[in-house]
């Protein structure tokens, strides 16, 4: 992978998590996209815990997966997970959701290349 292609599947990646950390979107859709997406289409060993976190918290309030996931994933072995800096920049605009979403949506089409990312 070049290194400019590794640059922006990071970007997807986080791009995607902060989508789904977002207090602009609702827990059910949340757990809809991360039911959604594999574990595996995420490279990185630690955005990978982070959305595995998320999947197994379930459809709850966005404020309270906040709350609830730096210490799951330093559970899970990233004792220096720091969330704020992770999810930075914090405030996300509505303009920038619909972005963080399509990034999302194309790791969902990463993570299912068989199939229309589009579901009814």
């Amino acid at each position: 992978m070049t290194t400019s292609a590794r640059a922006s599947r990071t970007l997807l990646e986080t791009n995607t998590l902060r989508f789904l950390c977002s207090l602009l979107i609702q827990g059910g859709t949340r757990g809809e996209v991360c039911r959604l997406l594999e574990p595996s289409v995420f490279q990185d060993p630690l955005r990978r815990v982070v959305f595995e976190e998320i999947r197994n918290l379930g459809s709850i309030d966005s404020r309270r997966l906040r709350e609830l996931l730096p210490a799951r994933v330093t559970n899970r072995g990233f004792p220096d997970f720091d969330l704020p800096s992770f999810l930075a920049p914090q405030e996300i605009t509505e303009k920038e959701i619909d972005q963080l979403f399509e990034s999302a949506l194309q790791l969902l089409g990463l993570s299912h290349p068989d199939e229309d990312a589009h579901h009814d």
